[in-house]
């Protein structure tokens, strides 16, 4: 009887949602009740409805809209209940309603002691992938990496011949199980590395030992020529004669001084040396096993024209990101993101695509930007650039913007003739960033990663696409991507995490099911009780009328009968998304098991959710998203039965921190019972301390010296007179996008106004904390706090506190 009255509840909530009812007529829309996180494969739009039980539970029905032929004809719009195998059951336990006993997670012993695997790099033959794993002791305190290969039919896991002292793997070869990789270590040459081949197809593992290079080179790409293997890398470059520069061989200098004549000085966490990154192309002739190198690293960016930044690729900033390159699969060209020359760096953010000869025969030449078959509206940075298989294209994205970082990225197409290009635009009207590109085997077709309502998801897209081309996606919302391969018989290969699982693997066919080969919390003891049931979403509408999404994450053993404090978190960007992912510096998952409810709310200013719903936050930080955050906690606190505002805490990093700070200041900070604040800004007028001029400069629509008052209105330390919820500053000294001086301000404030406050800082981390002891402080710290001001712990923390 029960089910019976709660599907009808459902149907019901359907037929009659405002959103269904704004749904197009002229379509069929099917309902699927099913697991909050269940998989949604087909090419689909979708509207999440949230949906409350009589028992006071929560599930989310799926609304999916299906193209049919003769849509102008059909039936007005008609409403169709799936329930699968065992929907019944499933959906219910989405909903909380039949949760086992599990095991909570826990910091040391469960988030940071858990394994961190790698993507997985499929094998020409697309039959397996290969992986690495790496593990940390506790009583060590060291850490050991492994490699495995998983079948990608069976998802079986075997290990793989070779440990910690292969820091990158290439399938590249003689066969089509042969690897190039890199030992990050080299017996002769202090911080240099070296490269070995060898063969996977089973028996004996016998690498060899083919090069000896002179510089620590990483992100390793390889394709196999008629005379041996091509390979490109990068590692920074000597000024002076722009050879690999090797760290390690360098005497000291007499003085640590530095001195600059242009900006940046400083980025994310260093400071800026004289050495520039650039990619290095080297050769290993021969060729049925055995290989000799030619004993050259060729630096493909010598040569170069530049008048105000010198060229560097990966960016500096980009953690030497291999994706910055790509080398052509018949090794005779390699394609590279480099910053504009004749634009200061700290200001503008404008890249550009540049092609060059593997042997450095000749300078590059960018493709893109002015004076060349570019559109003249593409001004901005670039990205992603991507050899076809037949050598004769380059896919690339490029935004819009000169100095807009947030800005749209379209896709675009080189056809290649030697080192002459024609750009062509690629489905220009999409509202979506594209990022990570590979091309369809046949060469016809482009696989794209964009994200959309805070999911990483996949898009075919044809390479000739027209501009109003709409992207169909074929995974779905109940994972974010992280990278994927296109097999041999045209299925998909897809790195995967979601909050419940740091890894997952699995195939997808376009328009079916996918079929889990991997997933962490199903493997790791530290991840046990981890499961898609404990996170769930709802939708509010702001002022302005655009929906705004909030991710929900329950503890372990969650009983909707109960109240739990909330815990508020505010993402940072603030054009970014912090949604169902896995994290190990903001795990929502972990949080919420320290006996929270936890939301995640993307308000404007978000990406994923329309390009303008994300500009819509420049020159408005303190406006719409605060009143967005004000709107989702009234929701909460009139809604939800099992969430007691009365004991809610606000947390965030960065833009989360600003946010923070701007809340404490407002009438929203009475509301919490005390805030976290890590690595955000108090003071806006004081900004241009930061490294990256751009942000500040476009987000404020202006300099501080001609849009002052831009600066002044959004500015917390403004408000701070109205301070006094209890407050955790966190701020780390190498952090240079956001000063420390911001978080000390913070704190001296609020201890001048006799406000319960704390300081924790970091001399060794940067903008996040990434040292797992250093972690395992800032987590102990940050819940400590938080437990006790919301009456979950009797006391604070004093053992290592330093006082007065």
């Amino acid at each position: 009887m029960r089910v019976a009255e709660n599907l009808t509840r459902i149907y019901d909530t359907i037929v009659q949602n405002e959103q269904v009812q704004r749904l197009p007529r002229g379509w069929l829309h099917t309902i699927l009740l099913k697991p909050q996180k269940a998989s949604l494969a087909l090419p689909v739009e979708e509207v999440n409805i949230p949906l409350r039980l009589n028992n006071g539970s929560h599930i989310t029905v799926y609304c999916r809209r299906h193209d049919f032929p003769h849509a102008e004809s059909a039936r007005p719009t008609s409403h169709l209940i799936l329930l699968e195998k065992m929907a019944i059951k499933t959906a219910f336990l989405a909903a909380g309603l039949l949760l086992g006993s599990a095991n909570a997670i826990t910091v040391d012993r469960g988030m940071l002691a858990a394994p961190r695997r790698s993507t997985g790099s499929v094998s020409p033959k697309g039959d397996r992938a290969l992986f690495s794993e790496t593990k940390f002791n506790w009583t060590t305190e060291k850490a050991s990496t492994a490699w495995y290969f998983i079948d990608t039919e069976s998802g079986n896991v075997t290990k793989a011949p070779f440990g910690s002292d292969a820091s990158e793997v290439v399938w590249v070869g003689d066969t089509e199980d042969s690897i190039l990789y890199i030992n990050a270590t080299n017996d002769e040459i202090p911080g240099g590395v070296t490269l070995y081949t060898a063969d996977l197809s089973g028996g004996s593992f016998e690498p060899k030992l083919v090069a000896s290079l002179h510089a620590p080179l990483s992100g390793l790409k390889a394709v196999k020529t008629d005379s041996g293997i091509n390979f490109v890398g990068n590692c920074l470059a000597y000024e002076n004669n722009g050879t690999a520069y090797n760290p390690e061989l360098v005497s000291a200098p007499k003085s640590s001084g530095r001195l600059y004549d242009a900006n940046m000085v400083r980025h994310w966490n260093y400071y800026i040396t004289a050495e520039r990154v650039a990619v290095f192309s080297g050769a290993l002739k021969g060729g049925n096993g055995s290989y000799s190198y030619a004993g050259e690293l060729k630096n493909l960016l010598s040569g170069m024209n530049h008048t105000i930044t010198r060229p560097e690729s990966p960016v500096q900033g980009s953690s030497s990101d291999p994706a910055d390159y790509d080398l052509s699969p018949d090794g005779s060209m390699v394609a590279f993101r480099s910053k504009s020359p004749d634009l200061p760096k700290a200001n503008y953010t404008a890249s550009y695509i540049y092609v060059v000869p593997f042997d450095g025969s000749a300078v590059a030449v960018p493709i893109n930007g002015p004076g060349t078959t570019a559109p003249k509206t593409a001004q901005g940075a670039s990205g992603a650039p991507v050899w076809s298989h037949d050598s004769s294209k380059i896919a690339y994205t490029q935004q819009d913007g000169i100095d807009y970082e947030s800005d749209k990225y379209k896709l675009y197409v080189a056809d290649m003739d030697g080192m002459n290009s024609q750009i062509r635009p690629v489905a220009e009207n999409w509202d979506s960033s594209p990022t990570g590109l590979q091309w369809s085997s046949d060469d016809a077709n482009l696989w794209v990663t964009s994200e959309l309502h805070a999911s990483v998801r996949l898009w075919p897209v044809p390479q000739d696409a027209p501009a109003d081309f709409i992207p169909k996606n074929i995974t779905g919302p109940d994972t974010v991507l992280s990278d994927f391969a296109v097999l041999p018989d045209g299925s998909i290969f897809v790195s995967a995490a979601a909050s419940w699982t740091s890894r997952m693997f699995y195939k997808q066919q376009p328009g079916q099911e996918k079929k889990v080969l991997f997933s962490a919390n199903e493997v790791d003891p530290e991840l046990q009780g981890l499961s898609p049931d404990s996170v769930s979403n709802f939708w509010v509408t702001n002022d302005d009328g655009d929906d705004i999404q909030t991710f929900v994450f329950y503890p372990t053993d969650f009983d909707p009968s109960k109240k739990y404090p909330l815990a508020f978190i505010i993402h940072g960007g603030p054009q970014s998304t912090q949604g169902d992912n896995w994290s190990v510096r903001w795990n929502l998952r972990l949080w919420a098991d320290q006996g929270f409810v936890v939301t995640a709310t993307q308000f404007t200013g978000s990406p994923s959710y329309s390009q303008a719903f994300t500009d819509k936050i420049q020159a408005n930080w303190g406006g719409t998203p605060y009143t967005d955050l004000v709107k989702v906690f009234e929701h909460l606190r009139d809604n939800v039965d099992y969430v007691d505002t009365d004991r809610a805490i606000a947390a965030g990093a960065s833009f989360g921190c600003y946010m923070t700070n701007w809340i404490q200041g407002h009438d929203l900070g009475r509301e919490f019972k005390a805030l976290v604040c890590h690595d955000g800004k108090v003071n806006q007028v004081g900004s241009y301390a930061t490294d990256e001029l751009w942000f500040i400069q476009r987000d404020n629509n202006g300099t501080v010296w001609n849009e002052r008052a831009n600066y002044e209105l959004w500015d917390p330390l403004a408000h701070f007179v109205n301070a006094s919820t209890p407050q955790l500053v966190i701020h780390n000294d190498l952090d240079y996008r956001v000063v420390q001086a911001e978080g000390l301000q913070t704190f001296n404030i609020l201890q001048s106004l006799g406000v319960p406050s704390r300081f924790l800082h970091f001399p060794d981390e940067g903008h996040w904390v990434t040292k797992r002891q250093n972690s395992l402080l800032w987590h102990n710290s940050i819940f400590n706090w938080i437990k006790y001001w919301v009456g979950l712990e009797d006391e604070l923390m004093m053992d290592g506190v330093i006082t007065q």
